[in-house]
C-alpha cells in the first residue's frame, strides 16, 4: 500500500464525544463503537499519517446546533483545526461572529438529513455568511442539488460541496444534478470535495464505479478548487473503514505527485486560511 507522501490536510472529520458531550435527546441516530472519535483520538490518528491540518465539521447527528463540541476541539487543537457549524436558519449575526472568532469558517446545509424544504427561505442567512466571509458547505445526494439552485444562483455566498456531491451512479456522469454540480465548478469560485466514495459508491472499496464522477469534478473544478476528506470517523458506514486504504487510493487516482500536493496541500491549505 502506498500512501501520498508529505505533509495533509483533511478537509470533512467529524468529532463524536457522548462521553463529555452527550448526544441531544431526541436525536434519532446515536453514534456508538468506532463511531467515536474525540479530540485526542483525532490527533492520533492524523500523527500517524502526517495530517497536519483538518477541518472539523459538526454534525446534525447527535449534536445539531449544539456546537459545544465543536469549539472544544477546535480549542484542543491549538491552531491546527478549522470548523464548520451546524447553524439555525435564523441564527443571529452575533453569534455567526462568536464562531468565526473560534476558527468557523463555514456553515453546512445537510439537505440529505433535512430536506431542501428546510432550507428553501434561508437566503438572510446566506447573506449574513458573505458578510462575514464564511463559505456555505452543502451536502446533497441524488437530484437534491437541484432543488437548492434557485437558492444558491442568487448569492455570491462562496460554496463548498461535500462528498462530490453525492451523485446516483445509475445515471453516470450525464445525470441532470451531477451535470449542475459540474457548471458550478466551471462557472463560480467554488469547491468540491473529492470524499465519501461510500457514501454513493455500489461497490465496495476502491470505489471504481465512483472513479468517472471524480475525474468529471477535477476537470470542472480543477485541482486549484478540489479538496480530499476522509470523513473520519465514517459515521453510519455499511461497511468497515480504515483511514489508510483511503489515503492509499489517492495515488491510483492521481499518479503525479505534484499533482497529491496539490489536493492534500496547496489547495486546502489555502480554502481553510493555512497559507496566511
Amino acid at each position: 500500500m502506498t500512501l501520498p507522501a508529505g505533509p495533509k490536510i483533511d478537509c470533512h472529520i467529524h468529532a463524536i464525544d457522548p462521553v463529555r458531550f452527550p448526544y441531544a435527546a431526541d436525536t434519532p441516530y446515536r453514534p456508538g463503537g468506532q463511531e467515536i472519535a474525540p479530540a485526542a483520538q483525532l490527533i492520533r490518528v492524523f500523527d500517524a499519517f502526517d495530517v497536519r491540518h483538518a477541518l472539523v465539521v459538526a454534525t446534525n447527528t447527535g449534536y445539531g446546533s449544539d456546537s459545544r463540541i465543536l469549539l472544544d476541539t477546535l480549542r484542543q487543537g491549538g491552531g491546527r483545526f478549522r470548523g464548520v457549524a451546524v447553524v439555525e436558519n435564523d441564527v443571529d449575526i452575533r453569534e455567526l461572529e462568536r464562531l468565526k472568532a473560534a476558527g468557523v469558517i463555514g456553515v453546512a446545509y445537510n439537505v440529505p438529513f433535512h430536506g431542501a424544504d428546510y432550507y428553501r427561505n434561508t437566503a438572510p442567512l446566506l447573506e449574513k455568511l458573505v458578510s462575514l466571509g464564511l463559505f456555505l458547505q452543502i451536502q446533497v445526494e441524488n437530484d437534491q442539488l437541484l432543488d437548492l439552485l434557485p437558492l444558491i444562483e442568487k448569492s455570491n455566498v462562496k460554496l463548498v460541496f461535500d462528498h462530490c456531491g453525492r451523485p446516483p451512479v445509475a445515471q453516470g456522469v450525464n445525470g441532470k444534478a451531477f451535470q449542475a454540480l459540474l457548471a458550478i465548478g466551471r462557472d463560480r469560485d467554488a469547491y468540491v470535495k473529492l470524499s465519501g466514495y461510500y457514501k454513493f459508491s455500489e461497490q465496495p472499496h476502491p470505489y471504481e464505479d465512483t472513479w468517472p464522477f471524480i475525474a468529471a469534478l477535477v476537470e470542472a473544478f480543477t485541482l486549484h478548487r478540489c479538496v480530499w476528506g476522509s470523513d473520519y470517523p465514517f459515521l453510519r458506514a455499511a461497511e468497515r473503514l480504515d483511514y489508510g486504504p483511503l489515503l492509499a487510493l489517492l495515488p491510483k487516482l492521481f499518479p503525479d505527485p505534484g499533482d497529491q500536493h496539490r489536493l492534500l496541500w496547496r489547495t486546502p491549505a489555502k480554502l481553510l486560511g493555512f497559507d496566511e
